[in-house]
């Protein structure tokens, strides 16, 4: 009876290997990883759909194939995603924050990723002994250096409510490069003479708790990090700083559109074209010579018209208002 068991079983995994559909050669397969849903990390994909079809690769030209899954912010759920599209395996994989970009680092040594909306692979912890980024690990990164322009706009553009101007903000301190943020404005802060209150929280559900105890502080700005969690949880955010009328400031230009006073950072979608880019520079050649995690090339300064007006904040002249 056993012996039956074990060859039916065999049976059934050849059947399985035998059935799979054969990949066709012409058509270059894309795993593209997004860690949570967010309507301003969705314009990177977008970005580098974009760049990708503009390179001659695309759905509708039957080349190019995009199997697209979200984690929704599930760190199981995105482990399984990868590990998925690394035993398919998929031609190349594309990341969306940082989250999917460490796990597709830490799943395969082969496969090329193509990064977008991730910290420089120093600051996402990918080094090696030697201080080499992993060999497969291609796209467009950021550091904190435009941090310092952003959180320095507040003190420029508010007036405390009395004595120091205070200025809140909340961080992961289980993500390596929102406690490395933290840190960075921290520092900032002090140079500026602003009175920094930073709290910590695991996920995007304590958010607005969180949001709430600084907001009892009676504090003058929210800083709104470059913070996964933030993104999940902006809105949220937003409701409760506007209850109490206290306006956010951020340096991502896309959190601008969604309420925030004003950022100088990188728009979300150029962010992910870029990426495009360098993939379909892959795709051409199939030859990674001369790819490396580069910078992100265009930034903004941006603010919201509706936001400013109701903080009664004057925006400077070479700020541009977001649609």
């Amino acid at each position: 009876m056993k012996r039956n068991s074990y060859l039916f079983i065999f049976i059934v995994l050849l059947c399985v290997t035998a059935c799979k559909p054969k990949k066709d050669k012409n058509v270059t397969v894309v795993g593209f990883v997004d860690a949570f849903e967010d309507a301003t990390i969705a314009q990177a994909k977008t970005g580098f759909t974009d760049a990708l079809a503009k390179n001659g690769f695309s759905e509708q030209k039957g080349n190019l194939k995009i199997e697209y899954k979200n984690a929704q912010g599930s760190i199981p759920t995105l482990t399984q995603i990868v590990n998925y599209f690394v035993s398919e395996p998929v031609d190349l994989l594309a990341t969306s924050t940082t989250l999917s970009s460490v796990t597709a680092s830490q799943k395969t040594k082969t496969i090329p990723i193509f990064m977008m909306v991730s910290p420089t692979p120093e600051r996402a912890h990918l080094l090696d002994a030697q201080g080499k980024a992993p060999a497969n690990l291609f796209g467009t990164v950021e550091d904190l250096n435009y941090i310092d322009t952003s959180f320095s706009l507040i003190p420029k553009l508010l007036k405390p409510k009395q004595g120091k101007l205070v200025v809140g903000m909340i961080y992961n301190q289980s993500e390596p490069q929102s406690a490395d943020a933290m840190q960075r404005i921290k520092e900032l802060a002090g140079k500026l003479n602003v009175t920094l209150l930073a709290l910590p929280l695991n996920s995007s559900a304590e958010a607005q708790l969180v949001t709430q105890s600084l907001l009892d502080k009676n504090i003058d700005a929210f800083f709104a990090n470059p913070d996964n969690t933030v993104f999940a949880a902006f809105e949220t955010i937003l409701k409760s700083c506007e209850q109490k009328n206290v306006p956010i400031f951020t340096s991502e230009a896309g959190l601008v559109q969604r309420g925030a006073v004003a950022a100088f950072g990188a728009d979300i979608y150029q962010w992910g074209y870029q990426s495009g880019v360098q993939a379909a520079q892959y795709l051409k050649t199939h030859k990674t010579d001369g790819l490396k995690p580069e910078m992100v090339k265009v930034r903004k300064r941006v603010y919201n018209a509706a936001a400013a007006k109701k903080y009664n904040v004057t925006i400077p002249a070479n700020f541009e208002a977001v649609k």
